[in-house]
């Protein structure tokens, strides 16, 4: 039975009231009660930029810069800052009174190291480093970040949102290894990691810090004042949408962060429940293929792939048949971003030309591994239209699911499927997050250094350089389409449709941003 029909009935069944409660807990509460869109399963998010960590590191941690609903860099834990007449020295003034929550101090030595660690695991960051001279703290207040060369960009690189966020942490957290994982959590940011009411697949609380000092401004997307209105902030892990639904409309959650869309029409007629567009950039779902193991280390084998991908398919399974909330995007870079260009060329939904450049290539039946969550309906019937895509054209396919904790942690393997590695796998992606050739790792071609599935191109880095150095709008538009049509020809990454995100709350509640980012600060009691 198909996805979409088990959803179906369970929607019919939810029209009815339910006999018992999907969560036992009162009603009524100080806490505020959220369903996230998946397991929290790593804590580290300079380790992972799996959207439900970064989303977990943002109650925790706090940056220098955030970036407004603008996209436009402003202070947040920062002053300000002075550039040097050459543009080679940046000196950060950090705000007075920021402290973490074990109650020491943040000091500019917890800056610079933490830069530093983000800078090897952020793509926008790696650009960064390469040209950083010192990561430097004159004294406890200021930051200081020496250049062998201007960066003009350096602001946008440290607010950026769409891979791993440049979070601030204490100078012995931030000293880990960039390739390990950080499991202390201590940040300066408005809600404290309750560890000892962690539960992996089950529940995450946070509480209000009260040495959070929130900026006098108005809360703007990633910057202003990030006021924690709820003391308490409670995770409640629900794979099941059926009741996930249940628990919204009974009054046993606040907040469901992505109802299904098949669930969204019982929503919207549910009595104490709101709908909102959770992020107007909306979303790009993409595929991801090894290009370090067979068989996709052969190009010709990855571009047979593209030429078979319908985006519709996937845009149905997933999204459901309401059109007005997908589109088929045949680009590395989303429509409504100047570097967009439809490669409908590249992309002709052709299983007969995919058949004919896989005999061609001389594919023998090699296995392919498509790893997949059971329990992130965003992402798991993605992984389904794959493997059934691929047998029909003829590969031999293994569709191993499990949970998503277990796909994120599985991802990082880069050895042959025999030992535990993977073929494909899938995601979905802010397009506001990932919009240029510095912050995508969609397109950028940096090997193993770079994001899981390692495809390296020299040209492709190159190309990332010359965009970063151009300061003719027209030249880094000339740059990155050209970088983004290599990209999609050589198959760093399939495109798989871009999509709007619906989130779902109960009326009680008011003031959820809109953004790439589900965010706690700013909401109160309605």
């Amino acid at each position: 039975m198909r996805r979409r029909t088990l959803l179906q009935g369970a929607a019919a069944s939810l029209l009815v009231p339910l006999a018992a409660p999907a969560i036992a807990q009162p009603a009524k509460t100080a806490a505020l009660r959220f369903v996230p869109q998946a397991n929290l399963s790593v804590l580290d998010p300079i380790w992972t930029s799996a959207t439900v960590t970064t989303e977990h590191g943002f109650y925790v941690f706090d940056t220098l810069y955030g970036a407004d609903a603008k996209g436009v860099p402003q202070p947040q834990m920062a002053e300000g800052h002075s550039v040097s007449a050459d543009g080679r020295v940046w000196t950060f003034r950090l705000r007075d009174g920021l402290v973490f929550h074990d109650g020491t101090p943040v000091r500019g030595v917890d800056c610079a190291a933490s830069l530093e660690r983000w800078s090897k695991r952020d793509s926008f960051g790696q650009l960064l480093a390469k040209v950083v001279e010192k990561w430097g703290a004159p004294d406890d207040r200021t930051l200081e970040i020496r250049l062998t060369q201007p960066f003009p960009l350096l602001l946008d690189a440290i607010c950026a949102t769409g891979s791993n966020i440049a979070f601030i942490m204490p100078e012995r957290l931030a000293k880990t290894d960039a390739n390990k994982q950080v499991t202390e959590m201590v940040g300066s940011g408005p809600y404290r990691f309750l560890a000892k009411e962690y539960n992996s697949g089950s529940r995450v609380a946070y509480e209000k810090f009260d040495g959070y000092r929130p900026r006098a401004e108005p809360a703007s997307w990633m910057a202003g004042g990030k006021v924690a209105h709820f003391p308490r902030v409670e995770w409640n892990i629900i794979p099941d949408p059926a009741t996930a639904a249940a628990a919204l409309q009974n009054n046993e959650a606040d907040w469901w962060e992505r109802p299904l869309p098949d669930l969204m029409p019982m929503l919207k007629r549910a009595e104490g429940v709101a709908v909102q567009i959770a992020d107007p950039g909306g979303r790009m779902a993409i595929m991801r293929l090894n290009c370090l193991q067979a068989p996709f280390k052969d190009v010709k084998l990855r571009q047979a792939v593209r030429l078979a991908v319908n985006q519709e398919d996937y845009m149905r399974a997933s999204r459901g048949d309401d059109a007005s909330l997908w589109t088929v995007c045949r680009s590395l870079f989303a429509k409504g971003n100047p570097y967009h260009e439809d490669e409908r060329d590249l992309m002709p939904a052709d299983p007969k030309a995919a058949m004919a450049m896989l005999k061609a290539a001389g594919y023998a039946g090699e296995k392919v591994v498509v790893i997949n969550p059971t329990d992130f309906p965003d992402i798991g019937p993605l992984g389904q239209v794959t493997a059934e895509m691929l047998k029909k054209i003829g590969m031999n396919v293994d569709l191993q699911e499990s949970d998503w904790g277990t796909v994120v942690q599985r991802r990082s393997k880069r050895g042959p499927v025999e030992e535990g590695g993977w073929s494909i796998f899938h995601t979905t992606v802010p397009a506001v997050g990932w919009d240029n050739p510095a912050v995508s790792p969609m397109v950028r071609g940096q090997g193993e250094k770079g994001w899981f599935g390692w495809w390296r191109s020299e040209a492709a880095e190159q190309m990332t350089a010359e965009w970063l150095a151009a300061t003719d709008p027209a030249m880094q538009k000339k740059v990155a389409t050209a970088l983004g049509r290599l990209a999609l020809d050589q198959v760093a990454t399939v495109p798989l449709g871009q999509f709007y995100l619906q989130t779902a709350f109960r009326k009680s509640i008011t003031g959820i941003l809109q953004g790439p980012i589900m965010v706690p600060w700013n909401i109160r009691s309605a």
